[in-house]
């Protein structure tokens, strides 16, 4: 259709640059160097308009309205919609952002809407630390109240399964249930409890494979074994994690003797390495860079090429060129010489990590080094904070940036002070993590009721209540084993092996297929998912892995059926098993009345397995959230 109508001026600028005889750019020409949006900031209500103005300023002096050529688009479709020229419409309540991009600058427009003109009655929220503080102060400010703290049995529950992967036993819930110290003294006890337990290793150093890319789709048996009990180690050293990534990042030497090598093993050019460290550790995806400057970031093809040339000197040997053939020991070096060639201007870049100082071309130090220095410096708060937005997701199910891995300045965090506070709170005890996810643990923003409250049922990143999620692949099927005390088989492995104890995410399971566990192949959050699909309906319902346990003749049931347990013990058993609580008195009485009412034996054990499986398929079990809290 028609693009450019003669009446506006987009017409008449083209008309006169081609009447001028189209010259090409000048030297001297005025280059931009600043972008500012108008307003930046505004306070709204749903159904009101605000048109944004832009005005970039020049080399030479001059400042330009370049509202009508800018692009727009919003951060949050569900708060705000924008128009071609700027016209933002409130949709939603939340806060929108409006990015606006100009000549590969990019600016932000904030938008506040409120969820209630009033914040609705109810006490002040609780405030156990400076997460609390921020966390109650912005919900104050869009007028959101506050769902009151989860009860004693969803806590261990939900910390169980965040932090380790596992569900309490009925015996370690009664423990908790029957500690009469008062509850934020106790829930303290166990926080730290589960922070030192194998369990919280095997969750964590899984968690960390999954970032790393330990898989046996590219390397060996041997490569595998090395990388993840390399990382292992390190998760149950709590080693510091600025210390971990310098590891990782200057690896050199046997892979099978060093596991951090697999790190190069694993990614073989200088740019894909460079392109791997940026969004692995930094939430910053830089591919865009490789062929033109960034048009979503500050980053150009020349600070890409600088920071790729950082790799170019490290050399690998070993595999005969094969991965599939071999060991799999691959000897990692770094060289003394060799650059890597800017397509677009035939010559290297100086390397450069990102926008820090460049290297001199003579040096003939290992340039990773100078690189890892500069990426867990205090200077790069990129590093700090996308570890800290990690570690925040897994325990919140929401990230303060969303995607968890996309930390762009123009992909704005839900609450930009709590992530530079909890980020600063992480650097001022040297990147101890576990110091980390004791504040988040120990918050009162962790320890919300998943339960809507009148006034937060519409929030959904802000924290008024816990956002209930799936349990991911892994830890869901470690938990139907548990409950039905029938553990996974898993070829080569020992019997009795968690899936959250696998090293290699490529081992055969159809269960861990179906319900979203990672390739590992390519580092990005969006590997894993749990969208829900017909295939996992399918498989809960008639699939081999949840009968097979059910009807197992050495499992949960057996036992209980084979022992006379009595309906209302085996009812009680199977709930605080799956559930982590007891039934309610009506269903209590339901479940005995259908137990009792079957004389035949074979039949009271099929009724048993139905039980079980009711409750293994089950909303309450399968998401990280009991029927109430």
């Amino acid at each position: 259709g028609v693009r450019l109508d003669v009446n506006e001026i987009e017409y008449r600028v083209l008309a006169e640059w081609i009447a001028a005889g189209a010259p090409g750019p000048g030297n001297d020409d005025p280059v931009i160097e600043s972008l500012e949006v108008l307003p930046p900031l505004t306070t709204q209500k749903v159904g009101a308009s605000q048109q944004l103005v832009v005005m970039a300023r020049f080399s030479d002096g001059h400042v330009e309205d370049v509202t009508r050529w800018a692009k727009y688009t919003s951060v949050d479709l569900n708060v705000a919609n924008v128009g071609e020229h700027g016209e933002v419409k409130f949709i939603g309540a939340g806060e929108g952002a409006i990015k606006v991009w100009y000549l590969n600058l990019n600016a932000l427009n904030f938008n506040t809407v409120r969820f209630n003109e009033e914040l609705l009655g109810g006490e002040s929220p609780q405030q156990n630390n400076f997460i609390d503080e921020i966390v109650n102060r912005k919900l104050a400010e869009l007028r959101v109240p506050v769902s009151p703290l989860c009860d004693d049995p969803t806590f261990i529950r939900r910390l169980y399964v965040d932090a380790m992967g596992v569900l309490p036993t009925p015996k370690e819930y009664q423990a908790f249930l029957d500690d009469l110290r008062p509850s934020d003294v106790k829930r303290a006890a166990l926080i730290d409890e589960v922070l030192s337990r194998p369990e919280f290793v095997d969750y964590w150093a899984y968690k960390w494979s999954d970032l790393l890319l330990v898989t046996g789709a590219r390397l060996r048996p041997a490569a595998v074994e090395a990388y993840y009990n390399w990382i292992r180690e390190r998760v149950a050293n709590n080693t510091p994690w600025d210390v971990m990534v310098r590891e990782v990042v200057t690896a050199s030497g046997s892979a099978l003797e060093n596991g951090a090598a697999n790190f190069y093993a694993l990614h073989q050019s200088p740019e894909e390495m460079a392109e791997t460290v940026a969004q692995a550790f930094m939430g910053l995806s830089i591919n865009c860079a490789k062929c033109h400057n960034h048009p979503l970031e500050k980053w150009t093809n020349d600070q890409y090429y600088g920071m790729a040339n950082m790799f170019s000197r490290v050399r690998a040997k070993g595999w005969g060129g094969d991965f599939r053939s071999g060991d799999g020991n691959r000897i990692v070096f770094s060289d003394t010489q060799g650059e890597l060639i800017q397509p677009s201007t035939g010559k290297p870049q100086p390397p450069r990590p990102l926008d820090a100082e460049a290297l001199p071309f003579d040096d003939t130090g290992d340039r990773r080094i100078a690189l890892s220095e500069w990426l867990t410096s205090r200077e790069n708060t990129y590093f700090a904070k996308s570890i800290t937005n990690r570690v925040w997701a897994n325990y919140l199910g929401v990230g303060l940036v969303e995607p968890v891995d996309d930390m762009r300045v123009t992909n704005p965090a839900s609450n930009q002070e709590l992530l530079e506070r909890a980020a600063d709170y992480l650097v001022e005890y040297e990147f101890d993590l576990k110091k980390l996810m004791r504040v988040i643990l120990s918050s009162a923003t962790y320890q919300r009721s998943s339960v809507a409250v009148e006034g937060n049922v519409a929030d959904k990143r802000f924290y008024s209540r816990y956002y209930p999620r799936r349990l991911q692949a892994e830890v869901l099927l470690d938990a139907v084993s548990q409950v039905t005390g029938v553990s996974s088989v898993f070829k080569d492995r020992e019997q009795g092996t968690r899936a959250l104890q696998l090293p290699d995410s490529s081992v055969d399971s159809y269960f861990l297929s179906t319900f979203g566990r990672p390739d590992r192949i390519i580092t990005c959050e969006c590997e894993r998912t749990d969208e829900p699909s017909v295939t996992q309906v399918l498989h809960l319902y008639n699939g081999d892995t949840l009968n097979q346990k059910l009807q197992s003749n050495e499992g949960r049931i057996e036992k209980l059926f084979s022992q006379k347990t009595p309906a209302a013990v085996a009812v009680k058993t199977a709930y605080l098993d799956a559930l982590s609580r007891e039934p309610t008195e009506l269903e209590l009485q339901r479940l005995v009345a259908i137990l009792d009412s079957e004389a035949n034996l074979a039949e009271k054990r099929l009724v048993l397995e139905d039980l079980y499986w009711s409750l293994l398929t089950s909303k309450e079990f399968i998401f990280k959230s009991p029927k109430n809290n």
